[in-house]
């Protein structure tokens, strides 16, 4: 049965005759009589009997307005839990990150969250070989994009582009590297080097791509590994040199340091990237602000050094 004409049906229980519930519904007489039966069509048995010179509500009638009356009840009920949904910070927030993104942001904003006992921010961690973070908004409400630039695709496809910080790409190199002596790096300083490289368009390895365009001359690329972790042991055991993210590569007492490279654009840009629907919802964009919260946090932390 439909609601409306449910509806339709309590108001005449409660206010006696048709044209009273016209006037209150702001359409003609005709029109909630011709209602009014379609719902008794529906509902099979009459609900409405001749009574002097109006009409009164049969048995099933009364039954049915009063069934009425329970279910706007209901509807009520519903719609007010949405809105307090809707306006306050609530339920499950769905998040997946790449691994350094998720290392340097999570343990943080999950933090912040604590104060919000009613959002639940449940996390995941995502093969760090995806060539496209987008590809994965239909999945979560939130998703972590690492990038050399923000890429203006995402823009073009309705994405939802939140920037929350710009993360320098040093070089790693062995503690007792012949370059370990300087402050910063140029790319003629580092010509002639092995490197332990990232897979083909990575951030870092497009950074390998600036150093041969500045040079004119060739890299030597003796590994290409995705897990940074790795790759921090190869440098150190000194089987070659790399660029890493400044804010996760662990550098103190472990063989390796770390040194800017001044010349060229060494840097990545992460992002969350959100379909613009769940934008809207107030515990996404609470995530989202701790997620900037944080990420400031961590750029501050590491300038401050």
């Amino acid at each position: 049965m439909d609601v409306k004409r449910l509806d339709l049906l309590r108001e005449l229980a409660e206010r006696g005759t048709i044209g009273a519930v016209a006037d209150v519904t702001g359409v003609t007489p005709s029109a909630v009589s011709q209602q009014l039966k379609v719902l008794e069509q529906e509902a099979g048995v009459p609900l409405t009997e001749p009574a002097g010179r109006g009409i009164a509500l049969t048995a099933a009638g009364r039954a049915l307005a009063q069934t009425a009356t329970e279910i706007a009840v209901a509807i009520a009920k519903a719609e007010a839990r949405w809105r307090e949904f809707m306006e306050q910070p609530a339920g499950n927030v769905t998040l997946t990150t790449f691994a350094t993104g998720g290392e340097m942001l999570l343990p943080g904003v999950l933090t912040r969250l604590r104060a919000e006992p009613h959002l639940r921010l449940i996390c995941s961690d995502e093969d760090v070989t995806l060539a496209d973070f987008a590809s994965l908004t239909p999945d979560y409400d939130i998703v972590l994009a690492d990038s050399p630039t923000a890429s203006e695709m995402w823009h073009e496809r309705g994405i939802q582009v939140v920037p929350l910080m710009s993360e320098p790409l040093d070089v790693a190199l062995p503690e007792d590297h012949r370059l370990a002596s300087k402050q910063s790096l140029s790319p003629k300083d580092v010509v002639g080097e092995t490197w332990i490289g990232a897979p083909s368009d990575f951030p870092f390895d497009r950074v390998l791509s600036q150093v041969v365009a500045a040079t004119g001359e060739p890299v030597r690329v003796a590994q290409r590994i995705a897990d940074n972790g790795i790759v921090e042991a190869l440098v150190a055991a000194g089987h070659g040199i790399a660029i890493l993210p400044r804010f996760t590569t662990r550098e103190h007492g472990n063989g390796l340091v770390t040194r800017p490279m001044v010349g060229i654009r060494a840097k990545r840009e992460i992002s969350a990237l959100l379909r613009p629907d769940r934008f809207e919802r107030p515990s996404v964009r609470l995530v989202v602000q701790a997620l900037r919260d944080e990420a400031k946090a961590v750029a501050d932390q590491h300038n401050a050094l």
